[in-house]
């Protein structure tokens, strides 16, 4: 396995609170690996700081393939491929499914090709395509959730990180949208960073897994071990 992601030592804060405490993981090249844990294992966290985001203080190594991403700007970790997928979506609620869109191929310069992107986002979810005028703000849970895994992917990343995916969505939904994530991955390599509270369901389609308590990685391996491994399930997946 190539390494596209490699975090060692990785160490956060906000403010004077330490959160994070040397992690160490990898995300290969085409691979799903899952961050899992109770809430306030500082899963939300990783990913901020993998981003670069201001109100996290970040030490320790971020690599995307080699180059270190430990204090750029989030601008520039978005130019270097990364994008980020928050909690509650991050759709732009007054603009545009179409503008949305647009506004994730924010760091691109090939018209051509942002257009090419849009119409593609649009056969993949030929639901947006009919709403494609219509204010993100107005459509449904799911919907936002297409729109904003589209807009995040307009950027074309080599790494998407995607943080509470499911949250807020019923259940069939859930589980169209994590084959949707699935089939994107097997379709085009998209390699992913998924936070999911659903650790079965997330597990069904990840390569690799990775369990947090407290700020420190507790368990790792395969998705399929840790699914069936009854000690780690009862400690830390709750199924």
């Amino acid at each position: 396995m190539t390494a596209l992601l490699e975090v060692d030592g990785l160490s956060a804060t906000y403010g004077q609170a330490p959160v994070l405490h040397g992690l160490d993981f990898t995300v290969g090249e085409s691979e799903i690996v899952v961050l899992l844990g109770a809430n306030g294992a500082g899963k939300t966290t990783t990913l901020r700081a993998l981003s670069q985001l201001e109100s996290v203080t970040v030490g320790g190594k971020i690599r995307l393939r080699g180059r270190s991403l430990v204090g750029l700007s989030p601008q520039t970790v978005v130019r270097r491929g990364v994008s980020h997928v928050p909690q509650g979506r991050g759709t732009f609620g007054d603009l545009t499914v179409e503008e949305n869109l647009l506004a994730g191929a924010y760091v691109r310069r090939d018209r051509q090709g942002v257009r090419s992107d849009i119409a593609r986002w649009f056969d993949t979810f030929p639901r947006l395509a009919e709403r494609r005028e219509q204010r993100a703000g107005t459509l449904s849970g799911g919907e936002q959730q297409m729109l904003a895994i589209a807009r995040a992917s307009m950027s074309r990343p080599a790494l998407l990180l995607l943080d509470e995916p499911s949250l807020g969505l019923a259940p069939l939904i859930i589980r169209g949208l994590f084959d949707l994530l699935g089939g994107l991955n097997r379709d085009h390599g998209t390699t992913m960073l998924i936070v999911e509270q659903n650790a079965n369901l997330a597990l069904s389609i990840a390569n690799r897994g990775y369990v947090m308590e407290a700020g420190t990685i507790a368990v790792s391996g395969d998705a399929d071990q840790l699914r069936t491994d009854d000690a780690v399930r009862r400690a830390y997946l709750g199924f």
